[in-house]
Formats: C-alpha cells, sequence, structure tokens
C-alpha cells in the first residue's frame, strides 16, 4: 500500500511539473527538457557500463562530449530560432562526431569503437529525441498539439494494460515482455486514436478532428516500440530500472521511455497533416 501511495504521489507531482511546462512552455520547459535530457543521457550511461563500474559515475572524455553536445542542442534552441533554424543541431551533431573521432584515435586503445558509438547513439537517443517535446510546443499551435505526444504515448499505455489485462490472452513479445499482449497493443492504438479524436473534438481546431485522431493513432504504435526498446536495452544489460529520480517510477528513461520515439514522431506528422 506504501508503494503504491509512493507511486500515486510521485505521479501527481510529475503530471504537475511537467503539465504547467507544457502550458506556460518558452524558458520553464526548456528548462524542463534540458534536465531531463542530461539526466537522462546519465542514465543511459550508467545502463552501458559494466555492473562493477556503475557506482562511480565520473565521465571520461567520450561521455563529458556526449553532455557537451547535449548542452549545446539547447543552447541552439535559446540562440536561434528552435524551428527555422534547426539546420544548427545537425551541425551540433556533426561537430559532435568529429570530436568523438578524434578522441577516440588520440586516446587509442582506451576506448573500445563501441564507446564512440554508444555516447553518440545516447546524444541522438535521449537528447535529441526528448527535445522534440520542447519544439512541438514551441512550434506553430504548439500549445495544442504538444499534448498529442502524451496522448499517444502515456493514453496509449494506460490503456494496453486495460485491454491487455481484461482480454489479453496471446504474448506480443514472448522474450522480451512476456506480460504485454497482442491484444492489448491494438487496445493501447485504438484508445489512444479515440482520446485524440476527442482532444480534437474539444480543442476546436481550424483542420478536422480526425488529423489528431491519425497522429495519436501512428504515434501509439511507434510508441510501443519506444517502450520495448527500453526494456530490450534493461535486459541486455540486466538492470530493472535505469534511475531512481521518480520515486516508484525509477528513472527519467524509465518514465519517459515511449515519449522518447513518440515526440519527434508527432512533431513530424503535425508538420505534413497541419
Amino acid at each position: 500500500m506504501a508503494g503504491f501511495r509512493t507511486r500515486a504521489l510521485s505521479a501527481v507531482v510529475l503530471v504537475a511539473v511537467l503539465g504547467s511546462a507544457l502550458f506556460f512552455g518558452s524558458y520553464y520547459l526548456w528548462a524542463l527538457m534540458y534536465f531531463s535530457s542530461i539526466v537522462g543521457f546519465f542514465e543511459f550511461l550508467r545502463a552501458m557500463r559494466e555492473p562493477a563500474d556503475r557506482e562511480n559515475m565520473k565521465p571520461d572524455i567520450l561521455e563529458s562530449l556526449g553532455y557537451a553536445g547535449i548542452s549545446a542542442v539547447y543552447l541552439v534552441f535559446l540562440i536561434w530560432d528552435p524551428i527555422k533554424d534547426l539546420v544548427y543541431v545537425f551541425y551540433v551533431l556533426v561537430l559532435l562526431l568529429t570530436a568523438l573521432m578524434i578522441f577516440y584515435v588520440m586516446q587509442f586503445p582506451r576506448f573500445p569503437t563501441s564507446k564512440m558509438m554508444q555516447v553518440f547513439f545516447g546524444v541522438i537517443y535521449v537528447g535529441i529525441m526528448l527535445s522534440f517535446v520542447y519544439l512541438t510546443r514551441m512550434s506553430e499551435q504548439g500549445l495544442k498539439l504538444v499534448w498529442l505526444i502524451f496522448i499517444a504515448s502515456w493514453i496509449c499505455d494506460t490503456c494496453a494494460y486495460l485491454t491487455g489485462m481484461a482480454i489479453g490472452k496471446h504474448k506480443l513479445t514472448p522474450l522480451l515482455s512476456p506480460k504485454k499482449s497482442i491484444e492489448g497493443a491494438v487496445g493501447g492504438v485504438a484508445g489512444a486514436a479515440l482520446a485524440g479524436f476527442i482532444y480534437g473534438i474539444i480543442i476546436k481546431p481550424d483542420y478536422s478532428a480526425w488529423i489528431p485522431a491519425v497522429i495519436c493513432g501512428i504515434g501509439a504504435v511507434i510508441s510501443q516500440f519506444g517502450d520495448l526498446t527500453a526494456s530490450a536495452i534493461k535486459r541486455n544489460h540486466d538492470i530493472k530500472d535505469y534511475g531512481r529520480l521518480i520515486p516508484g517510477h525509477g528513472g527519467i528513461l524509465d518514465r519517459f521511455d515511449s515519449v522518447i520515439i513518440t515526440a519527434p514522431i508527432v512533431y513530424i506528422l503535425s508538420q505534413v497533416f497541419i
């Protein structure tokens, strides 16, 4: 019972902080997403390390470059227009990869090739992908569109869980996540699409309510792969949770595993359809 109260209280605080940041946007959301990206990157790097090396998380030079790369991306959002000048993010990634290659060679054979690839992947997987929450909010009609990310991910999670508990019989990924069912996955997509449609009716946009429904439906399909990817990484590296930042929920990557991959998809679809 105490565990449930802790989880519920954490959820309330999380919704309050995130909800207010999404509503007000601007520097508030920028700071929250930057913090989440840095912490999420830390959790990712910790998962990549050998169990004996996870207690001392003093970053090496390649990891430090990763932190610098994420910071540079968010700095770009402050200096230039985060929507019109996204090309500068591409420049940052090219410069980051170049720096990683230089220090990888200069300190050879200290680092295996996989370490350089892990850092670069982590910057994109956590830093870049998660930043699309901020980019969506700062886009035209962003106040209305940003909530589609969480409908497509968290509403999908809830509907998938409830549907799976009620009628789930056929396992979706027996080896990776035995408790997930095909019926639950379908129910999650359907629930997210329906929620997107209802949301579209409520906000009365200039476009059809079917567009949010389609975006949420597609986003819900993708979000489940984000969830499963995070689970696969944890299983491969023998960890239960990525972190302990959010009591009862784990770390940033535990709570935002589906949001990470859903955010860029919703942003892209909204730019295409709206």
